[in-house]
C-alpha cells in the first residue's frame, strides 16, 4: 500500500476563527477552548464549527508474543477478557462513547492471530502487515462513507506500551531505559524484563531503523498496521482523528513518517505518563486537550476529551452568532 501526502484543512477558516474570537471580550474568555474551535473549523471547512454529529470510535484487539515475557500489571489472557467486555457492551470504551455521544466498532480479527517475541523474532510478515494496513484504510472508508465526522482510534493488547517503547526508542534514538514508562502499572522487577526485551528488539532492527515498514512488521502487529491505515486514510480524505492512548499515537506518528501532512488532521485528547506517548506529541506538534494519565486502552482517554471538542465549537459559534449579529 503506498501513500501521497495528504493535503492539510484550510488555515483560513482556522484563521477566520482566531481572529473573530480575539476581537471579543467573550471570545478571549474561552482560552484553550477558542483555540480548539479554530482548528475544529479548519478541519471542518467551515468559518462556524460546529460539534461533531457522528463521532466514531474503531477500537481494535491485538496481541504481542512478547507479552510471555511477563512484563505488563495485566495477565496474558487481559486482553481476551477485555473484548469479550466489548462484545457484550460493557467496558471503558462503551461507558465513555455513551457519555460522548459516540458509537463504537470494535474490531477483533487480530485478537488471537500468532505474533513473533519481538526480542527474539519478527512480530509478523511484511505481507501480513500490508495487510493489515490495507483493512485498516477500508475501514476508514467505510465509516466515513456512512456518515462518521470524526474518527478515534481505540486499542486492547496486553504489551502495547512495550512494542511503542520499542518503536520509539528505535525512530527517535533513545535508550531503552529513557523509552521505557510503567505502562499498565508494572514494578521494579517487571520493569528490568520489559527493559531487556525492548532493548534486544531495538538491537534487532538497528540495521535497518530507517525503514518505517519494515521496522513496524519486525517491532508491531497487525493490528498497530490497521491503527495505521485507519488514521492515514481519514486524513487523505479530510477526517479529523482525536487520539488518546499511547498506541494509537504511535501509529499516528507512523502514518506522518509514510504521509506527511496526516499530523494537521490530528488532535490529542490527553496524554499519559509514558515517554513516548509525550515524544510523539511533541514530534506531532501536538498539545493535548486533557492531561488524565489514563491507561485503560480502547479511546477511552480519546473519548473523554470529545466533549471538550463539542463545547469548544458550540461556546464559539454562540459568540460569532453574536458578533455577526451586532454587525448587521
Amino acid at each position: 500500500m503506498e501513500f501521497q501526502p495528504v493535503e492539510a484543512p484550510k488555515q483560513s477558516h482556522a484563521h477566520a476563527v482566531a481572529d473573530a474570537l480575539a476581537g471579543s471580550v467573550s471570545g478571549l474568555a474561552l482560552g484553550r477552548l477558542a483555540s480548539l474551535a479554530a482548528w475544529i473549523a479548519a478541519v471542518q471547512g467551515k468559518d462556524v464549527p460546529g460539534p461533531f454529529v457522528r463521532p466514531r470510535a474503531v477500537v481494535v484487539a491485538g496481541n504481542h508474543g512478547v507479552a510471555a515475557r511477563g512484563l505488563s500489571a495485566w495477565a496474558a489472557d487481559a486482553g481476551a477478557t477485555q473484548a469479550e467486555e466489548l462484545r457484550a457492551g460493557g467496558g471503558p470504551a462503551h461507558a465513555a462513547a455513551r457519555l460522548a455521544g459516540a458509537s463504537l466498532r470494535f474490531v477483533d480479527d487480530y485478537l488471537d492471530a500468532p505474533t513473533g517475541a519481538i526480542d527474539v523474532e519478527p512480530a509478523i510478515s511484511p505481507e501480513v502487515w500490508e495487510a493489515a494496513l490495507a483493512a485498516g484504510a477500508e475501514a476508514a472508508d467505510s465509516e466515513i462513507d456512512s456518515g462518521a465526522d470524526l474518527i478515534i482510534p481505540g486499542d486492547i493488547g496486553v504489551g502495547n506500551t512495550t512494542v511503542v517503547a520499542a518503536v520509539y526508542g528505535t525512530f527517535t534514538r533513545t535508550e531503552p531505559v529513557k523509552a521505557i514508562g510503567r505502562g499498565s502499572g508494572i514494578n521494579d522487577n517487571v520493569w528490568k524484563v520489559k527493559a531487556a526485551a525492548v532493548r534486544d528488539a531495538m538491537f534487532r532492527v538497528r540495521g535497518f531503523r530507517d525503514d518505517t515498514k519494515r521496522v513496524c512488521a519486525e517491532l508491531t502487529g497487525p493490528d498497530f498496521a490497521f491503527l495505521v491505515g485507519l488514521i492515514n486514510r481519514a486524513a487523505a480524505r479530510r477526517t479529523p482523528v482525536l487520539i488518546g492512548e499511547a498506541y494509537p499515537a504511535t501509529a499516528a506518528y507512523v502514518a506522518e513518517r509514510l504521509a506527511p501532512g496526516v499530523k494537521a488532521w490530528l488532535i490529542a485528547g490527553q496524554v499519559t505518563a509514558e515517554p513516548a506517548h509525550v515524544g510523539w506529541l511533541e514530534a506531532l506538534d501536538l498539545k493535548p486537550v486533557l492531561a488524565l494519565d489514563m491507561k485503560t486502552g480502547q479511546g477511552a482517554g480519546a473519548l473523554a476529551a470529545l466533549p471538550q471538542l463539542n463545547l469548544a465549537a458550540e461556546l464559539a459559534g454562540e459568540v460569532l452568532a453574536e458578533g455577526s449579529s451586532r454587525s448587521v
